[in-house]
């Protein structure tokens, strides 16, 4: 299921997620335009940003924990993780204030890779990707706008069907698949680290009840 977008309109501007992606983007474009120079040269911004699980729990690179969330793998990789900052983004952002949102972005990053170095420490593959830190968006979305309608695109065998989803359910089913793959990967085998994609949505909960709570209702909002 692919979301294309929701029915909420954002109060405020969502600079910081505009930023986000606009940085995300330049970083790409910076990768794919270095390894049309030169393949080895592209190898290494990965080997050299991404974040290696061995290495950090050696207690080396550190800072690669942050660096590795600019740093994407292809089209379809930033185009996805893009899409749903686009999409979840601007109303996380609208709810927690641009500041906690900065928090909630880096946090979920940090905890999302903390959780696959747990599950895959002796790894010396690179992880890249924003995912995690998206996965915290997509967690807060899901505990403050659970019944706002997403324009999901469904392939059902050759045919598309577009479809409006609430939150709850898209979102439910995604970090569903994320479970059932994750834990079926053994050791976090696999090319994707779906436990960097499980931590940042339970930190996007756990922070976005905060939230709720302080509130003490559900976020409001508009429909467009």
């Amino acid at each position: 299921m692919i979301p294309l977008r929701d029915d909420i309109r954002s109060k405020t501007r969502p600079y910081v997620t505009y930023a986000l992606i606009a940085g995300c983007t330049l970083v790409f474009l910076y990768q794919l335009f270095s390894e049309l120079s030169d393949r080895a040269l592209g190898r290494t911004i990965i080997l050299t940003f991404g974040m290696i699980p061995h290495q950090i729990v050696s207690g080396q690179r550190l800072w690669t924990l942050i660096t590795s969330m600019f740093l994407h793998g292809g089209f379809f990789h930033i185009i996805g993780n893009m899409l749903y900052l686009w999409i979840f983004g601007d109303n996380v952002e609208d709810a927690f204030g641009h500041l906690p949102y900065i928090g909630l972005y880096v946090l979920a990053g940090l905890f999302g890779s903390f959780l696959h170095i747990l599950i895959a420490p002796h790894s010396t593959i690179p992880t890249i990707g924003a995912s995690g830190a998206i996965s915290g968006a997509m967690g807060a979305y899901f505990v403050l706008y659970p019944r706002a309608r997403v324009l999901t695109l469904i392939p059902i065998f050759f045919f598309l069907r577009i479809v409006y989803l609430p939150a709850f359910v898209l979102l439910g089913f995604w970090i569903l698949l994320q479970l059932f793959y994750g834990c079926s990967s053994a050791g976090g085998a696999t090319g994707v680290a779906y436990f960097a994609h499980i931590g940042g949505f339970a930190v996007g909960i756990l922070l976005g009840l905060l939230v709720k709570h302080r509130r003490g209702r559900t976020v409001s909002y508009d429909i467009h």
